[in-house]
């Protein structure tokens, strides 16, 4: 077998239905070995509990052709461990990292053929899921819950590379204080979707979300953490219980510690800083980094020095390294590149 006949240069970030997927299930107290299939369709009775309560969380990870030819992931462990953390929050069964992660290489495995060429810029898109999938009517856990893992070649977030965006520091509040922001649970996305659709109609590419209980302090965006670099070079990362634990943002900080050297603080950001950084960017498995040129907040601007032309020149230098950790040009700290 051979690659897909598919314009590899030419994809955009969508969903492509690939042969194979990968389906668990959780039943009398266990899950099963789990199998891959061809099926993509899910059948659901009408009072499942994932559509009634909302009981589903998720992963997204990649798989890559590095630079000699291999096909690999990266830190998938890291997203085992999360989705464990995010299931224990919703009262979902924990499929095993161990598990999860001999379940991703099944699936890249089976798929293979969709896994894009080096050097076209695309890659494939891996998301892994769990929902609790029997009837429930009160309000209350699934007795019976799916785990499952699709694939999609996805092209570059950014066509024609990262032009800086623009954020505004959004009115609504994306987790409560002791709430569910620090897990990947599908019920927080769906939150954000009035925000973001309310940001792109006013002219806006993403939300800068703030803390709920005081508002003074900067968390995240909709879809990613956010990284600032200060003018004397240090990396700064908002920290917060609030906040998803991206493995991203969790990656950068080591580049930035281990491999260029730079100080970095993992730290309480507050509103009234923004001025004073040089760069900012988010973070996050899609883009890997988007940088912002512009933080509105309320009508004022916050023009950050590295502009709106191109990403700044310490972000550049974060978004290569990492980037070449995961395509194989630099080499890996032990573990973070698993080969299928």
């Amino acid at each position: 077998m051979g690659k897909k006949d598919i314009d590899w240069g030419n994809l955009g970030f969508g969903y492509i239905k690939t042969d194979y997927r990968f389906v668990s299930n959780y039943k009398d107290g266990r899950w099963d070995e789990g199998v891959i299939t061809g099926d993509s369709d899910i059948v659901l009775n009408e009072c499942a509990c994932v559509l009634q309560y909302a009981q589903t969380v998720f992963e997204g990870l990649k798989a890559y052709t590095t630079e000699d030819g291999r096909t690999v992931t990266f830190r998938p462990d890291l997203n085992g461990e999360r989705l464990e953390h995010s299931a224990e929050r919703l009262k979902m069964p924990v499929y095993p990292k161990e598990s999860f992660v001999e379940a991703v290489k099944k699936t890249v495995r089976a798929n293979e053929d969709f896994v894009p060429p080096y050097g076209s810029g695309a890659t494939l898109y891996i998301r892994p899921y769990m929902f609790g999938s029997d009837p429930i009517i009160g309000v209350k856990p699934a007795n019976e819950y799916q785990f499952r893992i699709f694939t999609t070649p996805v092209g570059p977030y950014f066509k024609g590379g990262a032009k800086p965006i623009t954020v505004r520091i959004s009115d609504f509040d994306r987790a409560a204080p002791h709430g569910t922001g620090h897990i990947k649970a599908g019920l927080n996305y769906a939150m954000s979707l009035y925000a973001i659709v309310d940001a792109h109609e006013k002219g806006f590419d993403e939300n800068m979300y703030l803390d709920a209980a005081s508002r003074t302090k900067l968390e995240e965006t909709g879809g990613a953490n956010i990284i600032f670099i200060t003018r004397d070079n240090k990396l700064v990362t908002p920290k917060s219980d609030s906040i998803l634990p991206s493995i991203t943002r969790r990656s950068l900080v080591y580049v930035a510690k281990e491999y260029l050297g730079m100080e970095v603080e993992e730290r309480e950001v507050y509103l009234s800083e923004l001025s004073d950084f040089a760069e900012c960017g988010l973070c996050g498995t899609a883009a890997v980094v988007s940088p912002v040129g512009k933080i509105v907040d309320h009508g004022r601007e916050i023009c950050l020095p590295a502009g709106m032309e191109s990403m700044g020149p310490v972000t550049k230098k974060l978004y290569d390294t990492l980037t070449g950790i995961q395509m194989g040009r630099i080499e890996a700290p032990k573990g973070w590149i698993v080969e299928i």
